[in-house]
């Protein structure tokens, strides 16, 4: 497929060839649902870049030495001379760099490109060595928003933005089919190839006048646009349009008709931060509101309280549980400063990223812990390879008739790194959001304790998912993700009510860990189920309880992954099943009850269930 072939989205289409035109543009980010064409039409770039421009695609699960390059030791000792491997970064000089599903990218890693590309080099000192390369490269990536999100200033490093949405038009739509069918007839993207070849020569001469700068400069502040990126973008991106309209003098219709790229994404940001800061105002209004409520009514509200607690205390077996109200959205409970997680040291070799558990490593990142003498990673290690060499020294000198002080090393003296880091989890929090859960501010608890582990994950780059069941049928509500600002609104949004399909909720569990170990078979997993066990809706044709034995026995077989179960059943009342304690069982998992939901508590849960 032709660039100039693809089909709608032609504001993302403008925003390539503006940044083919004048890199000053600052690159551009495609947001939106998967199957829309976002990589699809950031690869066609290429169709539309002169021969010599370099596009390097960045894979999702790149290492630092691959992006930055370093020396090659192996070259390196068995030539005599210094070997320099380029990374990605330095091979891009001069061109684009494009990241797909940048929002999934480890934070370390996408700070690292943005460090390089604001530097314009690649600067690596190391082991006596010190290299500098050019690096000076503009960035696509794309992204979908439903998988994680990136933090407002790496999304303000990008010049433009497009907004992919499925398209409504069914002509179009039939186009597409026809393309893809090979019935359309192809158009060539030579002509487009030479306007742009064109506009670049004449991107300098340009006029601009001072009516037009002071123009730009308004439009960001009647915004409120922070910081000066979307003013540079904005006149680097009309200017660019300018040019390619064959244009000899920027005008106003020029800056209109790229302010939608430059502004989106950062009018966006602005707009959520105004959003939070009312749902704070409306929420600190309403409970002072309800705070002098409470005020007035004085003891006798107390004491109805109080006997509407008792009777809701008697009301907790199965039958009175489907009769609570329907659907009801708790606060989130009060967050506590979580103890360090800890776990065992990993033995599996993976490619690690994250803060929280150390792991033998593929790449040559990490910490070198000991010398091997083979190794699917060429990763020298010089001091073992010498001390290896060494006591044969003397003998091989005489073999050679070599009397030098060169050392004579061999292909069996060399040994390999092996390298440890840090790993990080996927946390997947299975919560039962049934009618029970609201009984005595349970949810609340709950939400208040998930609320602080998740900040705790997010420090230690972990992921984390959300599984919420209730009524009949269980949904992720969350899927796997870093976005700890996602994360936290789908927390508060977990809305209690109905019955609680558990079974279906460890099902769900099996699907997604299934599901994720096959995109990314190294992933190690925690299945945190926080319910009271009192399931009373099937999803097989099984009875609740077998099919939840057969289910948890299913998840036990499946690697990697380590269970904990929370009791949120009041004990000691009457009608008391412990029924959570034997899900427990089944899983193989810790057992707690609710007592120890508060954060302290359930941090220590994990780390005595890793038996650190």
């Amino acid at each position: 497929m032709n660039f100039s072939d693809f089909i709608g989205h032609d504001d993302a289409k403008l925003s390539l060839i503006l940044n083919a035109i004048d890199p000053n543009c600052g690159g551009v980010i495609f947001v939106g649902e998967r199957g829309t064409g976002k990589s699809t039409l950031a690869r066609l770039l290429k169709n539309i870049l002169p021969d010599d421009t370099p596009f390097v695609e960045m894979p999702l699960n790149v290492t630092e030495d691959a992006l930055l390059g370093g020396i090659d030791i192996d070259a390196t000792i068995r030539t005599g001379k210094r070997v320099i491997q380029k990374g990605l970064l330095s091979r891009a000089n001069n061109g684009f760099f494009y990241i797909d599903d940048i929002n999934l990218l480890p934070p370390h890693i996408l700070s690292i490109i943005l460090e390089v590309q604001n530097r314009g080099k690649v600067v690596i000192e190391r082991e006596g060595f010190s290299i500098k390369e050019s690096a000076r490269f503009i960035i696509l990536a794309t992204m979908n928003p439903q998988e994680g999100l990136i933090s407002p200033h790496m999304l303000d490093n990008f010049g433009m933005c497009a907004f992919f949405e499925s398209l409504k038009d069914p002509a179009k739509r039939v186009s597409i089919l026809k393309t893809q069918l090979g019935l359309a007839q192809s158009e060539s993207d030579k002509g487009l190839l030479n306007k742009i070849g064109t506009a670049r020569m004449n991107l300098e001469k340009i006029k601009v006048i001072k009516e037009i700068k002071e123009y730009i400069v308004k439009l960001c502040m009647d915004s409120n646009i922070s910081g000066h990126r979307g003013e540079i973008f904005l006149f680097y991106a009309a200017r660019a349009y300018a040019a390619y309209m064959g244009e000899s003098s920027l005008k106003k219709e020029h800056v209109d008709t790229v302010l939608p790229l430059v502004f989106i994404h950062r009018q966006r940001v602005l707009e959520e931060k105004k959003q939070e800061q009312k749902e704070i105002d409306h929420q600190s209004r309403e409970e002072k509101q309800e705070g002098n409520r409470d005020h007035e009514q004085g003891m006798e509200q107390q004491n109805k309280d109080n006997e509407s607690e008792d009777e809701s205390k008697f009301n907790t077996n199965m039958e009175q549980r489907e009769s609570l109200p329907d659907e009801e959205i708790f606060d989130v409970g009060e967050s506590f400063k979580t103890k360090r997680l800890l776990f065992k040291k990993d033995q599996k070799i993976r490619v690690a990223t994250g803060r929280r558990t150390k792991t033998k490593v593929k790449g040559r990142s990490g910490r070198y812990v000991k010398s091997l003498m083979n190794s699917r990673i060429k990763d020298i290690a010089i001091d073992a390879t010498i001390r290896a060499a060494a006591p044969f020294q003397r003998a091989r000198m005489i073999q050679g008739n070599r009397g030098d002080s060169t050392i004579i090393i061999k292909d069996e003296d060399i040994r390999y790194k092996q390298r440890e880091k840090r790993m990080g989890h996927l946390v997947i929090f299975v919560v039962d959001g049934s009618g029970s859960m609201g009984v005595q501010k349970r949810m609340v608890e709950t939400k208040g304790a998930i609320k602080s582990l998740l900040m705790d994950c997010y420090q230690k780059r972990d992921r984390v998912s959300l599984i919420v069941f209730r009524k009949d049928k269980a949904e992720a509500i969350l899927p796997p993700t870093s976005s700890v600002q996602l994360a936290s609104k789908k927390l508060k949004e977990i809305p209690t009510g109905g019955k609680t399909p558990l079974g279906d909720g460890l099902l769900e569990t099996y699907r997604l860990i299934k599901n994720v170990s096959i995109k990314e078979p190294e992933t190690r997993f925690i299945v945190i189920l926080i319910s009271d066990g009192k399931a009373n809706q099937n999803s097989t044709k099984l009875s609740v309880e077998e099919e939840i034995e057969r289910i948890s026995l299913s998840l036990t077989e499946l690697p990697y992954v380590d269970f904990i179960v929370i009791d949120t059943e009041e004990k000691g009342k009457f009608l008391t099943t412990d029924y959570a304690k034997k899900i427990a069982s089944y899983l193989k998992a810790d057992y707690y009850t609710i007592k120890d939901l508060k954060v302290e508590d359930l941090t220590e849960i994990v780390k005595v269930a890793k038996k650190e």
